[in-house]
Formats: structure tokens, sequence, C-alpha cells
């Protein structure tokens, strides 16, 4: 007994140091930090791989075919008895290193009178690594570190895709008994976040699940490293889209970067290659892009020869992808919202002028000098 408690006491000495060194995880996210402050930033990929610092506090709850499992959840509302006022929710999908947990609801207190109607949800994805660290119940479902991104199945007896998570929660703002006044639904996510929510674009049938509410549904796709493209063509060096040569790089078309192959199970099966492009194309998706995010080996870009088939830099395969989805079809009103002067951050993107424009509708973004 004495031993387990000398073990469980070093190991939260070891989880407070990683949180020392890479600050209040809940105020700010990594990419915040100035490179004076003296505070030693792990590399992405390393941060990644050790467990969160801090695990929200709420539960999502969901019925699975395994049983009763939960995902750490923060609800800016209590969600269990009526919210008459609120019209807009915002569901924020924290980075890859699944710390940035108060990003959306930072934004919400910069936008003031623009968010005062909004609901703020933000699930958090957890690995193995983070259950084991925090003594968490086995009923807490967990992914690994790079699966949840991309819709595969949680490493847990329910394996269920990280997709039905967003579905449950649609359906949770969907209650009109709690939300009998909810007009708007926005998806965003940032980094891996926002590869989150331009697959869920795609493949996710929560709009679907919605029923008879008339709800618009918006997608906020912010700096991912990569895009989901609907058919072969990737652009050239003079930015032309043409079908891709494959012998320079099989893994091009694959998922997530296609839909050639991999498409992780998600019941119910996908339709149709052409049907789920017709339906992408009708989304409400907004691209929001940091001008500023524009390192070719910036730290935790994607350097495989699929994410060079899109461009350099994160911020180059935003503008290629929207030039893209106007290529296919000239008259859809997908956009971008380009945050001046702005790098891979999660708090100074949501909270910038178009920030606040692409959560809330805030107006300013057109003119917006950040």
């Amino acid at each position: 007994m004495y031993r387990s408690r000398r073990v469980a006491c070093s190991l939260l000495v070891f989880l407070g140091a990683v949180s020392a060194s890479i600050a209040s995880a809940e105020t700010q996210d990594l990419k915040s930090i100035s490179p004076d402050s003296g505070i030693r930033v792990m590399p992405e990929r390393e941060l990644v791989n050790t467990p969160v610092p801090v695990v929200q506090k709420g539960r999502l709850d969901i019925e699975t075919r395994s049983g009763d499992f939960e995902l750490p959840i923060a609800v800016s509302r209590d969600w269990t008895k009526p919210q008459d006022d609120v019209t807009r929710a915002v569901i924020v999908i924290p980075g890859w290193p699944r710390r940035d947990l108060r990003s959306g609801e930072h934004a919400a207190e910069l936008a003031g009178a623009a968010a005062r109607a909004t609901v703020i949800v933000t699930p958090q994805f957890l690995t193995a690594r983070d259950v084991a660290a925090h003594n968490l119940a086995d009923n807490i479902l967990r992914w690994g570190e790079d699966d949840w991104k991309v819709g595969k199945p949680s490493q847990d007896a329910a394996a269920i895709s990280s997709f039905q998570v967003v579905d449950e929660i649609f359906h949770r703002l969907a209650d009109r008994a709690i939300f009998p006044s909810l007009k708007t639904i926005v998806l965003a996510g940032h980094s891996a976040g926002g590869q989150f929510v331009q697959d869920y674009a795609v493949l996710g049938r929560g709009e679907a699940d919605l029923g008879d509410a008339l709800v618009h549904v918006r997608y906020v796709v912010a700096n991912p490293a990569t895009y989901l493209y609907l058919t072969d063509e990737r652009p050239d060096s003079n930015g032309v889209f043409a079908p891709f040569n494959a012998t320079s790089c099989r893994a091009f078309n694959r998922w997530n970067y296609g839909l050639q192959a991999d498409i992780p199970a998600y019941s119910p099966r996908p339709g149709s290659i052409d049907e789920l492009k017709t339906r992408y194309l009708r989304r409400d998706i907004i691209y929001l892009l940091g001008t500023a995010d524009n390192a070719p080996d910036g730290d935790g870009q994607d350097q495989s020869c699929a994410a060079e088939a899109q461009g350099a830099t994160r911020y180059a395969r935003g503008r290629a992808f929207d030039a893209y989805v106007h290529a296919l079809d000239p008259h859809i009103t997908q956009r971008v919202y380009e945050a001046r002067g702005i790098g891979h951050s999660s708090y100074r993107m949501f909270s910038s002028v178009c920030g606040q424009a692409a959560l809330f509708d805030k107006p300013g973004c057109d003119s917006a000098s950040e």
C-alpha cells in the first residue's frame, strides 16, 4: 500500500512538472508562449505522447453495444436544464496534444455580446496514457494518439469512432426541451482538430440526426496540416489542378488525404464517393487560415509525400484547397477567412477578428487587421 501511494505521488509530481514546463493548459496553448518566456516547450510529437495535465471535469454519457461509456467534456451551460436563451452552440475540437481546452470559451469572452446567447462545448479525446496517468475509470473512452483525429475506433471495449462523439453532442443539442431556441451549431477545430472537423464534414451524420429541428450547421476548419480531397486531383506548381501521379506517392489518396481507401469504420457506411462529394460541397464551411502559419518545417507539420502533394505549408494548403472546392463547384458558399499575422495557435486564431466572425458571426472580418 505504501509503495503504491509513493508511486502515485511520484506520478503526480511528474505531471505537475510537465504542466509547469508548458504553462497552464487551461488558459493558453503552447504556440502562444513567447520564446523569451523561459518556459520550455516540447516538440509537438513528444508532447502528444505525454499524459495531459488536465482532464475535463464533465462527462458525456455514450451508450454502446458494449455498455455505457464516458468522455470528458466541458459545457459552458448546464445542458441538463432548459436554456431558453441559447441560440447558438459552438463545439470546439482541441488540437493534437489534447490540451487547448479553453480556446472556445476565451474567444466567446472576447466576442462579448455576439457570444452572449452561445453555449460552448469542448470534448476531450484521451489516450491510454492519459487514462492511466489520471487513474480514470475503465469506461472512459480512449484512442490512439494518431487515431481520434481521423475518426478511427477507440481502443477499448466500445471500439467506437471518434465521430460518434460529435453525433452524440449534436443529438443532445437537438433536444428542444433543453434548447428550444437553438438556431445554429458551429463545429470548429484547430490543427488536428481542424482535420477532424473537415473529415467529419465529409462523413459525419450529425446534421441528419438533428431531425425536425431547424438548425443551421457550420464547420470551421482552422490551420489543419492537410485536407481530405474528394477526387484524385492535386495542385501542380502553377496551382492548376490535375490528376496526381500515384507512382510518386501511393498514399496520396488514402484516408485521410483522400477517399480511395482506409475510410474508418463508422456505421452506417458512407454512400458513394460522388454522394459524399455532393454533400460536402453543400456544407457551410469556413476555412480559417493564419497567414503566418507558413513554415514548411513548422512544429507538427506533416511532411509526408501525401501532404507535400497539397502544398508546402499549412497556409498554402488551405488556399489551395479553397481554390480546389471552388473549381469543383464555382457556386458554393464555402469561403476563406484569414487571420492576418497569426501563426499556429488555437487561442489566437479563434480570438482573432476573423475567428470571432467564424464562430459567432461578429462583424469586422472583411476589414480585419490583426
